[in-house]
């Protein structure tokens, strides 16, 4: 089964970068840092979603985001599907913090349960049938509209939504240029999708 090994993010500084990411999020061997000038403006096209327990553990990873220097995009509040929030890295990086409780049946704590690679797209459907040509295999279909992939054992959860929904989703404007600052590393394969975002079969060495 295709995997995702790890996630490659371009920033200007990557030493800052992963302070802000060890303090606000503990993250390590799932997110992989590069240097990079590459122009891009507004809306990188893609969002990272951290799946966690209970809204406790939402409101501490957003609190302790924000404390890094992150900037809020959406406050945490409960919706139909649960209670999240939503912040910006400082390096331009969307991330929302999510669970499906909608109460906390304990405290607050660091765990997190998954993380999630959401890739807005022009055409769900075309891009569905372009990753599954590559390997990989459909967990969730929800027509033209949602997309999640199976990924087995591997660290980071890949699904498809299309770019208008997914910008409205992180609370932000769709429209943007330029890079996506992503290299997604993995087993699919080294290739560009249909709307440009890189996979890498190797992990870059300037990224380890």
């Amino acid at each position: 089964m295709t995997s995702i090994d790890s996630l490659i993010l371009d920033v200007a500084d990557p030493t800052a970068a992963r302070s802000f990411y060890t303090t606000a999020f503990g993250l390590d061997t799932q997110l992989r840092l590069r240097a990079s000038q590459e122009p891009t403006t507004g809306f990188r096209g893609f969002t990272l979603s951290l799946t966690v327990s209970r809204p406790a553990t939402v409101n501490g990873f957003v609190d302790a985001a924000l404390d890094a220097g992150a900037t809020a995009l959406k406050p945490a509040a409960k919706s139909l599907w649960g209670y999240g929030g939503v912040v910006q890295a400082p390096d331009g990086t969307i991330w929302k913090i999510a669970t499906s409780a909608k109460k906390d049946t304990g405290p607050a704590t660091r765990q997190i349960d998954q993380l999630v690679l959401l890739l807005g797209v022009a055409d769900v459907s075309a891009s569905k049938r372009f990753y599954v040509d590559r390997g990989l295999t459909v967990a969730k279909s929800f027509g033209p509209v949602y997309v999640e992939f199976a990924t087995g054992s591997s660290p980071v959860k890949l699904a498809l939504y299309k770019r208008r929904a997914l910008a409205k989703d992180a609370g932000v404007s769709p429209d943007g240029s330029g890079s996506h600052r992503l290299v997604i590393g993995g087993t699919a394969g080294t290739f560009t999708d249909p709307d440009g975002f890189a996979w890498a079969a190797e992990r870059p060495a300037a990224a380890r």
